[in-house]
Formats: C-alpha cells, sequence, structure tokens
C-alpha cells in the first residue's frame, strides 16, 4: 500500500507552483505524504531532449494564458513573473541544504515571491532577504549550496528522475505510474487511494 506520493517540481515551473498549492489545499484535510523531489528543469530537459516552452513563443504564450485561468479557477493568486525564465540552480540546491524543518516554509516563501509577488529571483539581494525573513544565515546559505554534496544530491534527483521517465515538472509518481502535470493530481490521487 502506498504511503506517499513522490512529487518533482523547479520553482521556475509555475505548474510546479499550482501544484504546490493544491497540495496544500488538500493537506488541510487529507494529511497524504508528498515526498517532494527537486529537478533542475534545465538539466532534465537537457537529459530528455526536449526544447522547454520558454524558447517558443506561442508555447509560452499559452502557457502564460493557461497558468492565469488554472490560478483563476482554482483560487490561486498568481502573477507572471516578469523575469520569466531564470536560473533556479541556487534555489533549488537550497531546498536541499537547508534543514528538513524549514523545507516548507523555504518553499512557500520562494514559490509566493516568483509567482505570485512578481520578484525577480536572480538578483542575490533578493534571495539575501528571503533568507532572512527565513531566519536562515545567507552568507552560510551561500555557501552551503556551493558544497559537492548539495551540488551531487540535486543531480542525483534530475538522474534518478530521468531513470523514471520523468521528463517535466510537476510530474507525480504512484505505484510507479507517471502523473505529468498539475491538471492530473486529481488522478495521482485517485490511484493512491486504490490501494
Amino acid at each position: 500500500m502506498n504511503d506517499h506520493i513522490d512529487f518533482y517540481f523547479d520553482i521556475i515551473s509555475a505548474y510546479s507552483y499550482i501544484a504546490h498549492k493544491k497540495i496544500l489545499k488538500i493537506n488541510r484535510s487529507k494529511k497524504i505524504k508528498f515526498n517532494y523531489k527537486p529537478v533542475l528543469l534545465g538539466g532534465l530537459h537537457k537529459l530528455v531532449d526536449i526544447t522547454p516552452p520558454a524558447f517558443n513563443k506561442y508555447k509560452m504564450k499559452n502557457m502564460k494564458n493557461d497558468c492565469e485561468l488554472v490560478a483563476k479557477k482554482n483560487n490561486i493568486d498568481f502573477k507572471w513573473n516578469d523575469k520569466f525564465p531564470i536560473n533556479s540552480l541556487y534555489i533549488m540546491r537550497g531546498y536541499i541544504f537547508v534543514n528538513n524543518d524549514q523545507k516548507e516554509d523555504y518553499l512557500n516563501n520562494f514559490f509566493d515571491a516568483y509567482w505570485k509577488n512578481n520578484l525577480d529571483l536572480s538578483i542575490r539581494s533578493n534571495i539575501e532577504k528571503l533568507l532572512n525573513m527565513l531566519k536562515i544565515d545567507y552568507d552560510n546559505f551561500f555557501n552551503g549550496i556551493k558544497e559537492q554534496s548539495i551540488k551531487d544530491k540535486l543531480k542525483d534527483f534530475a538522474n534518478g528522475a530521468f531513470s523514471k521517465e520523468v521528463f517535466g515538472a510537476p510530474t507525480f509518481i504512484v505505484n510507479n505510474k507517471i502523473f505529468w502535470g498539475q491538471d492530473r493530481l486529481e488522478y495521482a490521487l485517485e490511484e493512491f487511494s486504490a490501494d
């Protein structure tokens, strides 16, 4: 019997943000365990040889409109970030680096900063402000995310995702079955409950 749902995400993914907000709503009542698995989408896309939608103006326009539509339908505060896309490497390494009891607040704050408050997270001073709010020492943080073990863990998550045929974010895995996209969360939940 399943005791969790794997959730592959990247902070740079608007659909991951929407999926995360849906998970928070679900867990207010159902308390399902989601294993958050950070992946750097750029690296994953290279592994699976995919050109991301951000580099196709037609897909990009549709994705922006679709995210706004889905967020509104689900009562999720959302604003397309003016600085999309950015390199999320430091933020994703940071999720791995911070203590387990800080991970949820870390992710909530960084997701909200980028996809709700339109903050430019490519600027180090903006990251530092968020870390200060979270009471995370930013010197320790920026030194920590340079550690080889942290770099390797993020790569391992991407390679693990690739080995399971994950090709984008968000992706949910239950019973070794892949459910890709925020709109497939309900299918993952059905699979989880089917045991």
